[in-house]
């Protein structure tokens, strides 16, 4: 805010408008491998991307026939933690499904 006097020695404030960007979304995607079992991959999906079983499956099969698959669109830090989170329970898991995130 700019501080303007009028007459009276008083101080008015003009206000600045300020321009706002939305955040920078990325995706979530998981890579293909030829360990992983498809039912994990499905479980994986619904459990931290929340998605119903078809599209889980869907999710699945493309990452199966394409080499990957996008779960998601999210902020940074949400896509981070997401991409955390499924190398973290795949690792536990003894699997080796890669994800990653990449800017939209």
């Amino acid at each position: 805010m700019k501080p303007n006097r009028d007459d009276n020695r008083s101080v008015v404030l003009d206000r600045e408008v300020q321009k706002v960007e939305p955040p920078s979304l990325y995706r979530v995607v998981l890579l293909n491998d030829d360990f992983t079992p498809m039912e994990f991959v499905v479980m994986v999906i619904q459990e931290f991307f929340h998605k119903d079983q078809e599209t889980a499956t869907r999710i699945m099969l493309q990452v199966h026939m394409e080499g990957k698959g996008v779960c998601g669109i999210y902020t940074h830090d949400v896509a981070a933690t997401k991409v955390d989170q499924v190398v973290e329970i795949s690792r536990k898991s003894g699997h080796p499904l890669q994800c990653m995130m990449e800017e939209v």
